[in-house]
C-alpha cells in the first residue's frame, strides 16, 4: 500500500476519487507540529533551533498516520505546494520517518493533475521548509518577548505581532489623516443645454478668459451667484468637438492578493470568508452524481502564469460562444511583477473552462458560486480582446467667448472582455451636434461642494496598501486583517476598518519606542530576506539574529526606562469632584476614560465626554421601535452600542452584533452573529432570535466537521467540533493511549 497524505479531510476525498487501488489518501487535519503553546520553544543561545511539539489535538490524527505508515512500502507527502505546505511534509516526515517517501505537489486537484504529480515526484525543498521556519521564529520572538512588556506597560491581555502592526499602525494614520482634515468649501456651475428641443444634456462651466477653472477658483456662494447671474445672459454656440478612440486594458487573471480586494469590493466578502470558500472550490466539490470536482487552481498565489492546459480551451471557448472577433491572434500572457512570485505555480483560474458558473449553480451555495463566478470571469476575460471605448467632448463658447463649457460622453463601440467581466464602465451619450451650432441654456445651477477626508481603509484597500509596500504574502493577508480585528485593535463599522482606543495607544507607542517592528521599509526587507531564504540565496539563521539582536536590547532598555504612567496617561486640567486631585485620561481594554490621578486612594472614573446626554450624536438610518426617533451610534464602555436619540426620554438600546457571513444550520434563514451575555462573554447565536435559539460556545470558521457535520469553531488557536459529544472532541484515555 501506498500512503498518500494531504491537509485536509475534503482534498483527501476528492483526490482517493482519482487514485487506483493501492492508494490510501489520510488527511493530516492541517499542521501536526508547532512550538508550544505556552513556553517560547526556541533556544536563542543555539543558533535559535526551535522546539516543536505535536498539538493535543493532532495527538490522534498522529497516531493513526503512525499505525498507517508502519503498514505501507511508501509515503507521498501531498500537502500544498506553497511554504506552508512544504513545511507540513517536512513536521509530517520528521514525525513518521519513513524509509521510502517522495513529495509529488500539484496547483488543481484533477485526475490529470495528480497522475501527473504522482509521475514526477521530488524531494522536500528544505529551502521553503527554512523560509516557513524563518517567519514562524520571527512571529514567536516578537510576540512572546513584545506582549509581555505591553501587558506590564499599558494592559493585560494585549499582544504584538510583527505584520499585524504594521497593518494596525496603517489603519491608526489614516484615522489621524482624517481626524486632522480641514473641510474646504468650493462650487461648480452645471448647464444644461438644448440645441433642439429634445436632445438636452449636460455640461460644467470648465474655463474663463481661456483658462482652465481650477476647484477652488469658485469658493463660495456669493461668487457662484454672481457668476450664474452673468452667464445667464449671454448666448452660447458650440465651439469644439473632438472624438477619439481608446481601448480598456484587459484585467490580469487574479493572484491572491486581487482575488481578496475583487471580492471585498464587489462581492463585499471578507479575506478571510474569501479564503474560506476559495479553499472549498479548491479541494473539491461534488457535481451531482459525479465525484467531486476541485474548480479551481491553487488560491494561494503570487503568480500571473496560465497553463497552455487552460489557454487553449479557453480560447476555443470564447470562439465558441462569443464569436471570433472575441479572442485575440495569440493567447495573452501576463508577467508576474510581485516579489518571490514563482512562476512554475499559477494565477488562479477555473480548472475547466467549460464548468460555466450557471451551468453548476445549483450544486453551489450562494458565496460559493460568487466566488467562483468572479474568478471564472476574470480568467476567461484576461484572454478575450481588449474593450473598445468612443470618448467624445464638446466644448461650449459663450458669444464673447469669455465662457466655456464642457460636455463629455462616452460610448462602447466593442464590448470585449466586458462581455465577460463587466466594470464600472458607462455609456453617456451625447446628441450629434455640428461646429458653430447655436445651443439655448436651458438652466443654469451653482452647486456647493465640500473637499472630503480621505476614506477609512475597507479589508480590500488594507490588503492593497500592504501589498504596494511589500508586507506580507499570498498566506498572511487574510490572517492578519482577521488577527486585527480579533484583538479589537481594529473594528469594522459600515464596512470601513477603524482603529479602537487600544489600537491607537499600541501603535503609537511601538511607533516611537519600537520603530523597526512598525516601519514599512523595515518590514518590506524582511519579506524580502524571507523570499530569499526560500530561494536558497541566504540562511535562515543570520536572518533572524540580525532581526533579534537590536530588538531584544532595545526591549531590554525600554522596559527599564518606561512607566505604564507616561506611556498610557495624558494630564487634564479638570479636577476629580470627590478629591480634588487632577483628573487625568487613561485608555483600558474598553478604551479611554476620565479616571483620577490619586488612584488608589480615589478610584472616581468616568466617560470622557461625561454622560450620555453630552456624546455628540452620530444619527444612523435606522429607527427606534419604542419611539420612532432615528437610533445614533454612542459609545461605553463595553464598545460601541446604538441607542435612541431622544434619551433619557427613550431609553432603547440595541447592541452591535458582528456578522460570520455563515448561515444558521439550524434555522437555514438568519446568519450566525457574535453576541454579548450577561457576564460580558462573547457567543455566537442567530440572528433571528428569539425565533431561533441556536447558540455555539466559540466563533465558527464555516468548515463543517467531517465525522458529524456539525459546525467547526474556533477554540484558541485550535479548530473543534461545535457538537461537544463527537468522537473528534473525545480525548482518549490513558489505557487508550498505551
Amino acid at each position: 500500500m501506498k500512503l498518500v497524505i494531504v491537509e485536509s479531510p475534503t482534498k483527501a476525498k476528492t483526490i482517493a476519487k482519482f487514485l487506483p487501488s493501492g492508494y490510501k489518501v489520510e488527511s493530516s487535519f492541517g499542521h501536526v507540529r508547532d512550538l508550544p503553546a505556552k513556553k517560547m520553544g526556541i533556544d536563542i543561545e543555539n543558533n535559535f533551533e526551535p522546539t516543536y511539539e505535536v498539538g493535543e489535538r493532532s495527538e490522534k490524527h498522529v497516531a493513526k498516520l503512525k499505525q498507517l505508515a508502519k503498514q505501507s512500502e511508501q509515503i507521498l507527502f501531498a500537502s500544498d505546494e506553497d511554504r506552508e505546505g512544504e513545511a507540513i511534509s517536512w513536521h509530517l516526515k520528521e514525525i513518521l520517518k519513513p524509509k521510502n517517501y517522495q513529495r509529488i505537489t500539484f496547483h488543481e486537484i484533477t485526475k490529470k493533475a495528480i497522475e501527473q504529480a504522482i509521475a514526477n515526484p521530488r524531494e522536500i525543498d528544505m529551502n521553503l521548509v527554512d523560509s516557513q521556519q524563518a517567519r514562524r521564529i520571527l512571529d514567536r520572538l516578537v510576540g512572546f518577548e513584545l506582549s509581555p512588556f505591553l501587558w506590564k506597560k499599558v494592559a493585560r491581555g494585549l499582544s504584538a505581532g510583527r505584520v499585524q502592526s504594521v497593518a494596525v499602525r496603517l489603519v491608526v494614520e489614516r484615522e489621524r489623516e482624517i481626524e486632522a482634515f480641514k473641510t474646504d468649501e468650493y462650487w461648480t456651475l452645471d448647464a444644461i443645454f438644448d440645441p433642439d428641443g429634445k436632445n438636452k444634456f449636460e455640461a460644467k462651466l470648465h474655463a474663463r478668459d481661456g483658462q482652465t477653472l481650477k476647484k477652488f477658483d469658485i469658493n463660495n456662494e456669493k461668487q457662484a451667484k454672481e457668476l450664474a447671474d452673468e452667464l445667464k445672459k449671454k448666448k452660447y454656440q458650440v465651439a469644439n468637438i473632438e472624438a477619439k478612440e481608446s481601448k480598456k486594458k484587459v484585467p490580469e487573471p487574479f493572484r491572491t492578493s486581487t482575488l481578496q480586494q475583487a471580492a471585498g469590493n464587489r462581492l463585499h466578502m471578507s479575506a478571510k470568508d474569501t479564503m474560506r470558500v476559495a479553499q472549498q472550490l479548491y479541494e473539491g466539490i461534488k457535481l451531482g452524481e459525479k465525484d467531486a470536482v476541485g474548480l479551481i487552481t491553487y488560491m494561494r498565489t503570487d503568480s500571473l502564469n496560465l497553463s497552455n492546459e487552460f489557454l487553449n480551451p479557453c480560447h476555443d471557448y470564447i470562439k465558441e460562444k462569443f464569436g471570433k472577433e472575441y479572442v485575440p491572434a495569440k493567447p495573452r500572457v501576463f508577467k508576474t511583477k510581485s516579489k518571490g512570485a514563482q512562476e512554475a505555480h499559477e494565477a488562479i483560474r477555473p480548472t475547466h473552462v467549460h464548468y460555466a458558473p450557471d451551468e453548476i449553480r445549483q450544486y453551489l451555495d450562494d458565496k460559493q458560486f460568487k466566488v467562483y463566478n468572479l474568478i471564472w470571469q476574470r480568467a476567461v476575460a484576461s484572454q478575450m480582446k481588449e474593450a473598445v471605448v468612443s470618448s467624445t467632448t464638446i466644448d461650449i463658447n459663450s458669444d464673447d467667448n469669455k465662457f466655456t463649457f464642457r460636455a463629455t460622453g462616452q460610448t462602447i463601440k466593442f464590448d470585449g472582455f466586458l462581455k465577460v467581466y463587466p466594470t464600472d464602465t458607462k455609456e453617456t451619450l451625447l446628441p450629434e451636434l455640428k461646429q458653430a451650432q447655436a445651443v439655448d441654456l436651458d438652466e443654469l445651477k451653482p452647486n456647493q461642494h465640500f473637499t472630503q477626508p480621505p476614506a477609512r481603509y475597507t479589508e480590500a484597500a488594507l490588503i492593497k496598501a500592504l501589498e504596494e509596500y511589500g508586507i506580507g504574502r499570498p498566506s498572511t493577508y487574510a490572517p492578519t486583517i482577521s488577527t486585527i480585528q480579533e484583538r479589537n485593535y481594529v473594528v469594522k463599522e459600515e464596512k470601513k476598518l477603524k482603529p479602537t482606543d487600544m489600537g491607537k495607544i499600541v501603535s503609537d507607542i511601538l511607533v516611537e519606542h519600537f520603530p523597526d517592528i512598525v516601519d514599512y521599509q523595515f518590514t518590506a526587507e524582511m519579506e524580502n530576506d524571507l523570499d530569499k531564504i526560500a530561494d536558497g540565496k541566504r540562511k535562515w539563521q543570520p536572518v533572524i539574529k540580525a532581526f533579534y539582536t537590536p530588538f531584544h536590547s532595545n526591549l531590554e532598555k525600554k522596559s527599564k526606562t518606561l512607566t505604564k504612567k507616561e506611556l498610557t496617561e495624558e494630564a487634564t486640567e479638570e479636577k476629580c469632584e470627590k478629591c480634588g486631585a487632577p483628573m487625568v485620561i487613561k485608555t483600558g481594554r474598553f478604551g479611554r476614560f476620565m479616571a483620577c490621578s490619586a488612584y488608589p486612594e480615589c478610584k472616581n472614573a468616568k466617560p470622557i465626554n461625561g454622560d450620555d446626554e453630552k456624546q455628540e450624536l452620530e444619527l444612523v438610518e435606522e429607527t427606534c421601535p419604542d419611539c420612532g426617533a432615528q437610533l445614533a451610534k454612542r459609545r461605553g464602555r463595553y464598545g460601541a452600542f446604538l441607542g435612541c436619540s431622544k434619551y433619557p426620554d427613550c431609553k432603547f438600546i440595541k447592541k452591535f452584533s458582528q456578522s460570520t457571513g455563515i448561515k444558521c444550520p439550524e434555522c437555514g434563514e438568519g446568519e450566525i452573529v457574535s453576541r454579548r451575555g450577561r457576564s460580558k462573554r462573547i457567543f455566537f447565536g442567530c440572528e433571528k432570535y428569539p425565533k431561533c435559539k441556536f447558540t455555539l460556545w466559540g466563533k465558527p470558521t464555516g468548515e463543517k466537521c467531517p465525522a458529524c457535520k456539525s459546525l467547526m469553531i474556533q477554540k484558541g488557536k485550535n479548530e473543534v467540533c461545535s457538537n461537544k459529544d463527537c468522537e473528534t472532541n473525545k480525548k482518549e484515555s490513558p489505557e487508550e493511549k498505551s
